[in-house]
């Protein structure tokens, strides 16, 4: 675990832990307010977020983006970051050991940042947070707790765009958040 967020930036800026390593442009670390009461973790970058170094930038993070605005949340209130910091190839899901090796990276994000709520965006995110027993499809929109955080799975921004008619639910999710004093 690291100590504060700069130990935490250098430690991923020169990470080597895993073969993702080998082929990123930049690390995608996390973007927004640090000390957030929400907190939004999805599962790797892609390639715009590959290019430009923050999570949730492309098509997927421009469709959360509306939705933020839809219910009233300002991007930059909340924290977001990925399970993995470098893109894996193709845009594939992470793999086991790939999001085992940035475990303790998003952990200390979770250290430091304290938020009330973490909001799992799609099934990797769900799987490595709460468990491998867990899907997507049955877990969005209930509430779980874990080490004092309530946490709300719900589905990938990038689902939204493959299956429309996701959104309804993606949107009801969200619109959960403001109903909860924070």
């Amino acid at each position: 675990m690291y100590k504060n967020w700069n130990e935490l930036e250098e430690a991923c800026n020169n990470c080597k832990k895993c073969r993702l390593c080998n082929s990123r442009t930049k690390v995608v670390i996390g973007t927004g307010n640090k000390n957030a009461k929400i907190m939004f973790i999805g599962e790797g970058p892609g390639a715009d977020e590959d290019s430009q170094g923050i999570p949730f930038v492309g098509k997927a993070g421009q469709l959360m983006n509306k939705a933020f605005e839809g219910i009233g949340i300002k991007r930059e209130d909340v924290y977001i970051t990925n399970i993995v910091k470098c893109r894996p190839p193709q845009n594939r899901n992470p793999e086991k050991e790939e999001a085992q090796s940035c475990k303790e990276y998003l952990d200390t994000q979770i250290k430091l940042i304290n938020p009330e709520i973490i909001i799992l965006l799609g099934s990797v995110a769900l799987k490595n947070i709460l468990g491998e027993e867990y899907g997507i499809t049955a877990s969005r929109g209930k509430w779980f707790e874990k080490d004092g955080k309530k946490i709300l799975p719900t589905f990938h921004p990038a689902a939204l765009l493959r299956d429309e008619t996701k959104k309804i639910y993606f949107w009801q999710d969200l619109k959960m958040l403001t109903k909860i004093n924070i």
